[in-house]
């Protein structure tokens, strides 16, 4: 992950004042929370069997997304510029820099859960028409995707097989199917061997061969976030994780609890944590994909550049005329 650099300015001796900061955390708080009415409940989980749920009616109602995610600021799309806030008052008896936590990336539209045979086939089937009819409108369908297993903790033990896949195509619904226990069925099937659908995710081929490996299934059109990411930022190439791309991108963190990431998603059903969780993570992907094709590749950039220094150079030399 990457991380900020130490700033400080010498002649500014004082530290921040409690005042201070809590100006400051109130300001970071109130530009950066949604309004009232499109966060006053948890994300809606829709469930395809009855599960013990909060006695909370909201969890089912859509929701208005913020701003944020909509795409009505365009500048969320922008990378940013400022990964850290770090204290400017720099003194000996005072802690180098403070540290200003990004606000948590979370999937607030509609989490569609499946479990059973027929209920993974019907979410496919869902999918699957969905996919074509965006073909009608753009030239590709983008699929935000990641899978987990159940972590093994002891050495010699093989992984466990893939137990929840993610998918997710808007920023309004996401499918997450636990294939632990409905296996993969034929339309999922036909999805993932789907050559005109890209599926995104960052190591998205490692996990295209662990689904191969546990249910003999190729999945086509793979786009690798970390690769992409290197292409438009450029310089030496990186090993971008999910939550480093989230925060160079978009200014978020991506809540990684263990509890959740190292749980039991082999359990008999997934707790609503565990659905948010795995939600966010193909949002994300599909999210981080969206905001990367909006920037221009870093090489067409230095190319440009450095065309423009030899034609300048040319120009003063006088071997090319000037008609500025």
């Amino acid at each position: 992950m990457e991380s900020g650099g130490n700033y400080s300015i010498s002649d500014w001796d004082r530290p921040f004042t409690d005042l201070e900061l809590e100006a400051i955390e109130a300001a970071f708080q109130s530009a950066a929370t949604p309004s009232t009415s499109s966060s006053s409940s948890s994300s809606p989980i829709k469930r395809r069997r009855h599960l013990p749920t909060p006695n909370d009616d909201s969890l089912l109602v859509r929701r208005r997304l913020p701003g944020s995610i909509n795409g009505a600021h365009s500048s969320s799309l922008l990378p940013c510029r400022n990964k850290r806030f770090f204290n400017p008052y720099h003194h000996p008896s005072y802690p180098a820099k403070l540290e200003m936590r990004y606000p948590a990336m979370a999937f607030k539209g509609q989490v569609l859960y499946s479990r059973t045979v027929a209920e993974v086939e019907k979410a496919a089937k869902e999918l699957l028409k969905i996919v074509e009819t965006r073909k009608r409108e753009v030239d590709q369908v983008i699929l935000g995707l990641d899978i987990e297993w159940r972590p093994i903790f002891r050495r010699g033990v093989p992984p466990r097989k893939v137990a929840v896949m993610q998918i997710c195509g808007d920023p309004c619904h996401c499918y997450v199917m636990h294939i632990f226990h409905s296996g993969i069925p034929q339309s999922l099937r036909s999805l993932l061997e789907d050559p005109t659908s890209v599926k995104v995710g960052v190591g998205i081929a490692s996990d295209a061969g662990k689904v191969y490996k546990d249910y003999n299934i190729s999945m086509k059109a793979l786009e690798d976030l970390s690769r992409l990411a290197n292409q438009k930022f450029g310089g030496v190439p990186k090993m971008w994780s999910m939550a480093s791309l989230t925060e160079k991108l978009i200014c978020k963190q991506l809540p990684k609890p263990g509890k959740i990431r190292l749980g039991n998603w082999e359990a008999d059903s997934l707790s609503i944590e565990q659905l948010q969780y795995a939600a966010t993570d193909a949002f994300t992907s599909w999210y981080l994909y969206q905001s990367l094709k909006t920037l221009p590749d870093a090489t067409d950039d230095r190319t440009a550049e450095i065309a423009d220094r030899k034609k300048k150079k040319l120009k003063k030399l006088g071997n090319v005329p000037n008609n500025d």
